[in-house]
């Protein structure tokens, strides 16, 4: 760890969040802002490390979510259990998802995601006696003691802290340099041993496994998911969280995360120029920081910090060198 004591406060300041948050709505916002990294941290390393153009991770979400509201709600099955459930789910649609389209080149493979999305939305349209259809479903809470909102945001804020740290081992140890080797050259990977469709797949159904918590989660936060909750601009939005916050890194996109999320808070005076400002943002982040914000930080800490470059003097030895000299001759 870098910075012991920024991450020690940091940890604190989210962990007390409920005692300090200035209403209701914040706690809510702070909530969303968890569930929704919850899938961006398993996107990331689709996306951001092993370079796939997965645009259609909120099919994925809306499993999730429909998941757990059908299990635990429809069928009364106990909320841990749906909640484990629907993570299961969200694993096994991105493995039976990833296992043809991660064959494809990148532009098929976005448009594949993309037609997963659309189809699961038809989907829960048409099994209308199953999911509700346009009516929607009721979605139960999870038990005491995370029947409150500040409840509710610990449990998210356990289970983002989690899917973080496997994340952040993934990304800091060999397989994670894996992946990045992927996604900057497919043809160097395979020739140092890389098996890069297994890897590919890996990332895929760990991103499906966090899309299907997130999901759970998500639904839990709006009590009530209809389908348009899940419209195919909220699963640009968790692309471009990422692109925002900056590729092959964990810090970036959970920056990208809360920024974008607060985003229509701020400009809510301006609530019809929404999109204005995220395509600004984009643009600005695109044009004059392609690192993206995370980076940023990290120029901002290593100022605070300056690294402390050790230089180790080279003095010659001319006994070793008038020897080596001898030995080459002979």
């Amino acid at each position: 760890m870098k910075h012991p004591l920024a991450f020690a406060a940091a940890a604190a300041a989210l962990a007390t969040l409920p005692f300090w948050a200035g209403d209701q709505y914040q706690l809510h916002l702070a909530a969303l802002i968890g569930a929704y990294w919850i899938l961006i941290a398993g996107l990331n390393l689709v996306v951001g490390f092993s370079g796939q153009l997965s645009v259609g991770h909120v099919g994925l979400l809306a499993i999730g979510a429909y998941g757990f509201a059908i299990v635990a709600g429809t069928h009364g099955v106990d909320p841990w259990i749906a909640l484990a459930a629907s993570g299961a789910l969200g694993a096994l649609c991105g493995f039976l998802l990833g296992l043809p389209s991660l064959r494809l080149p990148g532009f098929y493979f976005a448009m594949a995601t993309l037609a997963f999305a659309l189809i699961v939305t038809e989907l829960v349209l048409a099994l209308d006696g199953l999911t509700g259809g346009g009516l929607g479903l009721s979605v139960p809470t999870f038990p005491e003691p995370f029947d409150t909102p500040a409840g509710n945001y610990w449990l998210i804020l356990a289970v983002a802290s989690l899917v973080t740290l496997l994340t952040w081992n993934v990304a800091r140890l060999m397989w994670g340099r894996g992946l990045i080797c992927v996604r900057d050259s497919v043809v160097t990977a395979q020739a140092v041993g890389i098996p890069v469709l297994h890897a590919k797949l890996a990332a895929f159904v760990f991103s499906g496994l966090t899309a299907g918590l997130g999901g759970a989660l998500f639904a839990v936060i709006q009590s009530y998911i209809t389908p348009d909750t899940f419209l195919f601009e909220l699963g640009m939005f968790f692309f471009v969280c990422i692109i925002i916050g900056g590729r092959g890194s964990i810090l970036g996109p959970f920056l990208g995360t809360v920024v974008l999320t607060a985003l229509p808070e701020l400009s809510a005076p301006l609530a019809k120029l929404g999109n204005f400002f995220y395509g600004l943002l984009l643009l600005l982040v695109v044009l004059l920081l392609p690192e993206g914000i995370g980076r940023l930080f990290q120029i901002a800490m290593e100022r605070l910090r300056p690294r402390r470059i050790e230089s180790m003097p080279i003095a010659p030895h001319p006994q070793r060198l008038t020897d080596a000299i001898k030995a080459g001759q002979r």
